[in-house]
């Protein structure tokens, strides 16, 4: 900084001048690794995260407010014939009414999933990777605020559950369980893939020997 009055330089700036110069760091590279701002690819895929979990677990809470204002406890009700039916029952287990008698303990892992997905988000570039967090922390969300909400009261609140397919699983389930596999299932194709994190996708066997092979074909010029 320079004094205006006198035109002398501050000492202590051209100090901090120098040693910057020293090290090879330019003062414009310092104000870029100072710059904190969310890159605008990654407020994309933050966007994507959050927006369809917020749009799954409004689906999911429709629909199961619906489910109590409208059907009758505990008994069938024909959709589709056999094939889909609805069939109104309270669910203190995991999903799919399994595990029925240990709401706090689900009620707490469920908890800890959706830190673990805010907490993670921060490192994510792909869109891939934010469609499957997003349905999970939207179905995660949907199932816990039951238990934190319903009856018999929080922590131990029981989950609406209603969709009934005979034919496939014996099991009652709702839309957020359904978006809860979903994510899963997207999350194995992510991985069959390759597809990181960041967006990078890893190369496959093939991609990998075409590669060495050409390292090898590069080797005996390397010498030279």
């Amino acid at each position: 900084m320079t004094d205006k009055s006198t035109g002398a330089s501050d000492p202590n700036e051209s100090e901090a001048a120098k040693s910057d110069d020293a090290a090879g760091v330019s003062p414009s590279a310092v104000a870029a690794d100072g710059d904190t701002r969310v890159p605008a690819g990654q407020r994309k895929v933050l966007f994507v995260l959050l927006a369809l979990a917020a749009v799954i677990y409004l689906i999911d809470q429709l629909t199961k407010n619906w489910v109590v204002a409208n059907l009758p406890y505990g008994i069938s009700q024909p959709v589709l014939g056999e094939f889909l039916q609805f069939h109104f029952v309270r669910n203190p287990g995991a999903a799919f009414s399994l595990a029925s008698g240990s709401t706090w303990i689900f009620a707490i892992l469920a908890s800890c999933v959706v830190l673990f997905i805010i907490w993670y988000s921060a490192r994510i570039r792909s869109v891939g990777w934010a469609v499957f967090l997003g349905l999970l922390l939207g179905g995660t969300v949907g199932n816990l605020s039951d238990r934190f909400f319903r009856e018999p009261g929080f922590p131990q609140g029981h989950v609406v559950d209603f969709i009934s397919t005979p034919w496939m699983i014996p099991a009652i389930y709702n839309m957020a369980d359904i978006f809860i596999v979903s994510s899963m299932a997207i999350f194995v194709m992510l991985t069959f893939r390759g597809i990181r994190i960041d967006g990078t996708r890893e190369p496959s066997k093939k991609e990998r020997a075409a590669a060495e092979a050409a390292e090898t074909a590069e080797e005996p010029g390397r010498g030279e």
